[in-house]
């Protein structure tokens, strides 16, 4: 198998931002998928077993909160989606310990706020905790802290830009972002059969950008469009990036080895 030398780098990064998101992990009436899940935390152990160390920005609070609470779609109200999420968030978490568990690996909490990206001090307490955690072999499940600060019900909430951040504050060299579509294709593809998937991405041009549709479910907020965003701060930073199914977690696998899955965005 050839593989090319931006995908074969791919190979070599040891520190990685996996973000999921909310289509990953739920079924399309809300509920979740524990199946994938239970798949998706093998994966993770699995990497690290192999010595690369894994970050995960999670969506799904706010979706999983509202669907347990007999909501249809996600509440438009900030307190009714900062409820959803604090009931959410408590199912997630549980869900993701339960499963790596299984595997010998712990899971940790880390809820984030845009001080926290933004403020040099409590920037560098979330790095060293990270740090921390990732020496003891944890895995950190990284989300917005959606119930206490309201602003992060707008932008920062999507958590495709809260991945970006994560991966430079955390020194990772690859950031995966898994969603409902294969990587960045030059038309919608759910609306244009014949789109062509771009493989791999040097930069990000004004014509992709309007490319780029909305939010896939009524259940998440990202987009495609916050996908670019994301992936245009790590390009900045030198830090690769990959959009991907997350249908099947293995594409992870995948993605370390080399294999040319979904779209990359890399300075190579």
């Amino acid at each position: 198998m050839n593989i090319s030398p931006a995908r074969e780098q791919l190979t070599r990064h040891k520190r990685a931002v996996v973000k999921i998101g909310t289509s990953s992990l739920t079924y399309p009436n809300g509920m979740l998928n524990l199946q994938r899940i239970e798949k998706l935390c093998w994966v993770l152990a699995d990497l690290c077993n192999r010595g690369k160390e894994i970050i995960v920005v999670t969506s799904g609070a706010i979706g999983v909160g509202a669907n347990s609470l007999g909501m249809e779609t996600r509440p438009r109200d900030i307190i009714g989606r900062q409820a959803a999420s604090a009931v959410g968030q408590a199912m997630l978490m549980q869900i993701y310990n339960r499963f790596l568990m299984t595997y010998n690996r712990h899971a940790a909490q880390i809820l984030l706020t845009k001080d926290c990206v933004e403020n040099p001090v409590m920037r560098e307490n979330a790095h060293n905790t990270v740090e921390q955690l990732l020496a003891m072999g944890v895995v950190p499940i990284v989300n917005a802290n959606d119930t206490i600060a309201t602003d992060e019900l707008g932008e920062f909430s999507d958590n495709d830009n809260l991945s970006a951040d994560v991966a430079v504050f955390s020194s990772a060299k690859l950031l995966i972002m898994l969603s409902d579509i294969e990587g960045l294709y030059n038309k919608d593809p759910r609306t244009h059969p014949k789109a062509t998937l771009f493989t791999e991405i040097n930069e990000i041009t004004p014509k992709m950008e309007s490319a780029a549709g909305g939010s896939g479910t009524t259940l998440g907020t990202g987009g495609m469009a916050t996908k670019l965003t994301a992936a245009r701060t790590a390009l900045q930073n030198n830090i690769d990036t990959v959009i991907a199914s997350g249908s099947d977690p293995s594409v992870l696998l995948q993605i370390f080895d080399g294999e040319e899955k979904g779209t990359l965005f890399t300075t190579v």
